[in-house]
């Protein structure tokens, strides 16, 4: 009923083209518009004002001979006061867009190893922003942003990257294992060379110790007892412990037996063997 009033609604975010008797005449904005089509008014088309996306999948092949797949994604929207080049001068511009994508990608990442590309992503989004920009605007349209979501290696790549990748691990882990196991066992020889140290330091105490203990004993006995020799005393002494010792050896049930020469003739022997150790380790 509108239209045959004459009457035409353009909504929001949109604009109309006006055309007279087939030549463009203005655009117009959204609201309500008077049209009178008897005098060869009429709307050639709309053109929608809104943020619109184009996902452009692009294959080509990097500087060290690896084929990939980079997917691009392009916002773009037409501008308003330019929404008459946009219309006529464009007759399909998703895949103007996507040409360009191609140019710009194709032209770039030959120029980078696999794995810069991974890494200048940003770089490569960016030229094709700047390209789509400069072309673009002529045509009325805006670039609002250029994203490489990204970036897919062949099947095989991937699985051989993952597999390097893998055992750079595995080798990093067994390297430090080892570093690992070289403290251990450096931190153990040197607790066990400390235990041994500190052992000797006691056993050479002990034995310090036993040797001023006799002397002070034959001293003493020496100046109480007139006419004996510190000798006769020494002999006195290692006799006494000879016999304390077999007392003790036989009033345990668990200890070991241990047989040594015990006749009255071998404690002489016995006294000189235990002089001569006492002696030596005094000089130690």
């Amino acid at each position: 009923m509108g239209q045959a009033l004459g009457l035409i609604q353009v909504d929001q975010s949109t604009v109309a083209i006006k055309e007279t008797f087939g030549k463009f005449d203005e655009v117009l904005e959204p609201g309500c518009h008077f049209l009178p089509w008897c005098i060869g008014k009429q709307i050639a088309g709309y053109l929608s004002l809104r943020v619109q996306r184009l996902d452009v999948r692009c294959e080509t092949k990097t500087k060290d001979n690896v084929f990939v797949n980079v997917v691009a994604s392009v916002q773009y929207r037409a501008l308003a006061d330019k929404a008459s080049d946009a219309f006529y001068r464009l007759s399909n511009t998703r895949e103007q867009i996507q040409s360009y994508v191609f140019d710009v990608i194709r032209a770039s990442v030959p120029k980078m190893n696999l794995d810069d590309a991974f890494e200048q992503k940003n770089e490569i989004a960016k030229a094709v922003e700047n390209e789509l920009e400069k072309a673009m605007s002529m045509y009325g349209y805006e670039i609002v942003q250029t994203l490489i979501v990204d970036i897919e290696p062949d099947e095989h790549v991937k699985r051989a990257m993952n597999e390097i990748n893998a055992a750079a691990r595995l080798r990093l882990a067994a390297s430090e294992k080892a570093e690992a196991e070289k403290i251990l066992q450096i931190k153990r020889a040197e607790g066990d060379a400390e235990s041994k140290y500190l052992a000797g330091l006691g056993i050479a105490r002990q034995r310090q110790a036993i040797v001023d203990g006799l002397r002070d004993s034959v001293l003493a006995f020496s100046e109480n007892v007139p006419g004996t020799s510190a000798k006769d005393v020494m002999d006195m002494v290692l006799v006494t412990q000879y016999f304390d010792t077999m007392k003790e050896i036989g009033a345990s049930s668990k200890s070991s037996s241990v047989f040594i020469p015990h006749g009255p003739g071998a404690v002489r022997d016995i006294a000189a063997q235990i002089r001569d150790g006492q002696l030596q380790a005094s000089l130690l």
